[in-house]
């Protein structure tokens, strides 16, 4: 997202925020734990122009229908690209602005008790609308489904073989590895591919007929984003001439890391969500395009 030159304070996948607000470089020092500073949202989004968005341009049965969910990523990614603090993380005391955007998933390879999961990392190009992405999902969950068990050379067949080692070796290797994170100097075949190093976790509960939930961060790692979708379904709504109306609706919750940001920035960026949603065309637009959104 940004050619500038790296410098001294620099991460390889971020750069240290130098002019950041008073108020947020010292709570990154006096919380250092993401886990104690999180911040919990809940909201109902229309999405009934979504819906009649989503069966128009899947009407001639396309090689790659669109869905809800490729449209909330889509959506969280411009939201992103257009709102950059949404995009920062704080680790060893200091805030950063990520390099790139990028959002991550848990794929069921099979939807039963015990199937096996793989874990999913899309980085959108600037020039990226709805299409793109929704091509790269259905691309990378049929790959990881073709096979049972974990994918071969992935953050899976990492964890999977730390988990076979002696106890004590292992807990020096967590420790290691933690503190290698404090310092952003973790290793890419640790980093690339896990969630954890992602601007946003997303966990679609909606394909499992389960309502959206609150989704605790972690410590580890620089993600500071969490979000669930809820599943679709009709909700009465007072609209804005006063009459109410039976609309599509999707439950969201999301949870952040208040050290990045304040509330009135996290409340403009869901207002430019919901925007999204009640404009769908917005998605058949690069994501580097401005929305034009009036955030008053």
């Amino acid at each position: 997202m940004t050619e500038n030159k790296k410098r001294w304070g620099d991460r390889k996948d971020a750069r240290l925020v130098r002019d950041g607000h008073g108020l947020q470089t010292i709570m990154a020092l006096l919380m250092p734990n993401r886990c104690d500073n999180e911040v919990y949202l809940s909201e109902t989004i229309d999405a009934t122009e979504l819906v009649k968005y989503l069966e128009k341009k899947n009407a001639g049965n396309p090689e790659y229908k669109t869905t809800i969910f490729h449209c909330v990523i889509t959506g969280l990614a411009r939201m992103i690209r257009e709102r950059p603090i949404m995009n920062r993380f704080v680790q060893g005391g200091r805030i950063y602005q990520r390099d790139e955007i990028s959002l991550s998933f848990v794929a069921k390879k099979r939807f039963t008790d015990g199937a096996d999961e793989a874990l999913m990392v899309l980085v959108p190009k600037d020039t990226d609308t709805v299409n793109e992405v929704s091509k790269k999902i259905i691309g990378d969950v049929k790959e990881s489904r073709k096979t049972e068990g974990v994918t071969k050379g992935s953050i899976d067949e990492l964890m999977s073989s730390l988990a076979k080692l002696p106890r004590l070796l292992l807990m020096f290797i967590v420790w290691l590895v933690t503190v290698l994170d404090y310092w952003g100097i973790n290793p890419g075949f640790i980093t690339e591919g896990d969630p954890n190093y992602t601007t946003v976790l997303v966990s679609n509960l909606g394909s499992i007929k389960c309502p959206s939930v609150y989704h605790h961060l972690n410590n580890y790692g620089t993600n500071s984003i969490m979000v669930t979708i809820g599943t679709l379904h009709k909700e009465e709504i007072l609209m804005e001439d006063g009459h109410k109306e039976i609309r599509d609706v999707i439950d969201i919750g999301a949870t952040l890391d208040e050290r990045i940001g304040d509330g009135f920035y996290f409340a403009k960026s869901l207002k430019l969500i919901k925007h999204i949603f009640a404009h769908p065309e917005l998605l058949e637009t690069p994501l580097n395009q401005p929305s034009e959104f009036d955030y008053m």
